[in-house]
């Protein structure tokens, strides 16, 4: 296999003496936020990563998006009466077509406005009424202008002005607004030359550049400027690897930001899904995040992105490293893995794994009691978890001792036990069972226990129906404070059963091969991701890191030691695995959503109407007894179960060791809800 390593070098005046002051605020579009064990936020030092080049990863024209040159403008530029669309009226009209650099033609005509020409419009511009007196009026000359536009990005010195009069004579005349992306030559200006002028006034800026045509007050004139001028910026922002027109359009809130220089690492990120790493410059990696477009995603860090630590963040990154991956799947789990082994500073979520605690119900013992714990162990106990806290672990305990009367002191009651002379204080209250005072016969609470047992595992409504029954009752009572405890107690333990479920179907269906997307795959072993696969790309193994592909900038001076992340797997088999394929290795999963899915039977694959819930009939749930999922696990099983369960019906199963369906009926949920009508039961 051949690979390749990529490189890379790492308020104003008013736009016009022409009254401008009408149009459409600003609109900014927050990025996607970057999810983590979902869908949307580390290395150590290292040399350069590898990444293998083949079908699914070659870079091609459409991973940069539609270049530049490529692109039709149309720059325009209208002198009205005044600077309100809706009072006043255009009076002469210049446009310019502008393809790769080169004049494709103009457009230019007066324009009777149908009102008095105020004195001080003509002394600015020239334009009298005995010049537009005898001009069409503007419903005569839009479908003209119109065709000329056509679909090209409409271009203007401070172009919402003139869009502004564009789309209100629109309306006036029948014709749908004005939609498409546009470029304000004036905003991208202001980022990228505005130190070097005293303002950004289209003369100015004219005189600054020594462009080929000098603005006047003219609609034409002013156009021929301002396509000048366009193409003085894009040489500017080509420095900042503007290459793109999604790239341009975003410049103008990008190249602001004090650390625009650094904008030069993202020109090699290609327009894909995949995983990105900001190092430090020892190579120490303070950020892991992934994206359905990477390119997008990493420079909206330098625009939208207005999160508290972001500017930290970006003044100590000195290189930003990248992978692509086959789909938004294996970057969610890429993501997972590589925030697990490095731990990276600046992310938050999916850290939190070390905290993650256990429900655990010790079997073992005579009369068995819940305890939290934080490691689990193979010694015949159930297992609820792992949950996100010690703290939620304990409210699902509550809520399960509120219910069914378990012993709660933390002795062990063995053979050779010594009675109490009295119970306990929760049995004195009537809330817990108290064996160590020969209050309940062995029988008696072994019964408790299986009726436990049947509520953690297969039954959740054993447990969660009489909390809303007493959650119900106290709200009846308007004891809502009380109403509310249940509530959450309730909420924690349908949260920890619906997570429960997840985890153990997708780690208990073994060996899964499914189809995605019309050309996609993927393969899993015991729920964790082992092979990915898009279009007619050779499966590529996962289970190594992967390899990122670093950008720096040239002053770096080099890069760092190796970072320990092994190569990418190899090519796999020649075709997209499916039933009967080759071994692939062990991890995690889990899902829930209505689809008609193919479900793997020992006669076959059998589809089937219903939801592709990966959790497990009763007859599949583990025995109890089973070691649960490890907490370094959890979050990769619960990434794809989350992404299995959002895309079921495109899922197609072409192989599973165990079953994936299970009925319709779902856990309540219990999260409270906003009602305007008559209060109704409270849970879901």
């Amino acid at each position: 296999m051949t690979s390749s390593t990529l490189f890379d070098d790492p308020d104003v005046d008013p736009p016009s003496s022409r009254a401008r002051s009408v149009g459409p605020g600003d609109r900014h579009r927050d990025p996607e936020r970057d999810g983590v064990a979902g869908f949307d936020d580390d290395l150590e030092a290292g040399e350069p990563l590898t990444l293998p080049t083949g079908p699914g990863v070659q870079r091609s024209f459409d991973d940069l998006g539609r270049p530049l040159h490529e692109v039709p403008f149309v720059v325009i530029d209208f002198e009205t009466t005044g600077g309100s669309p809706q009072d006043c009226m255009i009076t002469e009209i210049g446009a310019v077509k502008l393809q790769g650099g080169a004049c494709l033609g103009t457009m230019q005509t007066l324009v009777n406005p149908g009102q008095a020409m105020p004195p001080e419009i003509t002394v600015l511009t020239g334009i009298t009424e005995a010049m537009v007196m005898p001009a069409p009026r503007i419903e005569a000359v839009l479908p003209t202008l119109l065709e000329f536009m056509g679909d090209a990005v409409v271009v203007g010195h401070n172009v919402r002005f003139d869009l502004a009069f564009l789309n209100a004579a629109c309306e006036r005349a029948g014709y749908a607004r004005r939609a498409g992306p546009s470029v304000d030559t004036c905003a991208l200006a202001r980022r990228l030359v505005r130190d070097e002028v005293p303002n950004c006034r289209l003369g100015t800026l004219a005189r600054q550049f020594r462009l080929g045509h000098t603005p006047n007050h003219r609609a034409l004139d002013d156009a021929l400027a301002t396509g000048d001028l366009l193409h003085v910026l894009l040489e500017r922002a080509a420095g900042l690897g503007v290459m793109g027109l999604d790239d341009l359009l975003t410049l103008p809130r990008m190249g602001g930001h004090e650390q625009a220089a650094k904008l030069r690492m993202t020109t090699t990120l290609p327009r894909a899904p995949g995983v990105y790493a900001f190092r430090d410059r020892t190579g120490r990696v303070l950020y892991v995040g992934k994206a359905t477009n990477l390119r997008s995603r990493v420079r909206s860090y330098f625009s939208s992105d207005t999160r508290r630590k972001i500017g930290q963040l970006l003044r100590e990154t000195h290189r930003i490293d990248h992978a692509v991956c086959t789909s938004p799947l294996e970057a969610a789990v890429r993501e997972i893995r590589l925030i697990h082994r490095h731990q990276p500073r600046f992310n938050r979520q999916s850290k939190t794994w070390d905290r993650y605690a256990y429900v655990k119900l010790t079997l073992a013992e005579a009369f068995p009691r819940l305890t939290v714990v934080r490691q689990a162990k193979d010694d015949g106990a159930l297992y609820v978890g792992p949950l996100p806290s010690s703290a939620f672990a304990k409210q699902v305990v509550e809520a399960i001792e509120s219910v069914v009367p378990l012993r709660r002191c933390t002795q062990r009651i063995g053979a050779r036990f010594v009675t109490r002379d009295s119970p306990c204080a929760p049995a004195q209250l009537g809330v817990a069972s108290c064996p160590c005072a020969a209050t309940i016969t062995e029988q008696a609470y072994r019964e408790l226990v299986a009726r436990t047992v049947r509520g953690l595992t297969r039954e959740p409504e054993v447990l969660l129906s009489p909390l809303r029954h007493r959650m119900v009752a106290l709200a009846a009572a308007e004891r809502f404070e009380e109403a509310a405890d249940v509530r959450d107690r309730a909420r924690a333990l349908a949260v920890a059963l619906r997570r429960q479920r997840r985890l153990d179907a997708v780690r208990d269906a073994g060996r899964l091969v499914i189809t995605f997307g019309g050309s996609g795959g993927a393969s899993f072993e015991g729920g964790r991701l082992v092979q990915a696969w898009a279009g007619d790309q050779l499966p590529l193994d996962l289970d190594l890191e992967p390899e990122m592909t670093p950008v720096t900038v040239p002053t770096s001076g080099g890069l760092g030691p190796r970072d320990g992340l092994g190569p990418r797997g190899g090519p796999g088999p020649t075709s997209a695995p499916g039933a009967g394929d080759g071994p692939v290795e062990p991890g995690d999963d889990r899902g829930d959503d209505p689809a008609m899915a193919t479900v793997s039977t020992p006669d076959g694959p059998v589809v089937v109407q219903g939801r592709l819930h990966l959790s497990c009939h009763p007859e599949l749930t583990p025995s109890v007894g089973n070691v649960p999922v490890a907490r370094e696990r959890a979050d990769e099983l619960l990434c794809v179960a989350s992404w299995l369960e959002q895309r079921a019906a495109s899922v197609r199963v072409l192989h599973c060791d165990a079953g994936l369906a299970e009925p319709l009926r779902r856990i309540a949920t219990f999260e409270p809800v906003r009602r305007r009508g008559p209060a109704a039961d409270p849970a879901r």
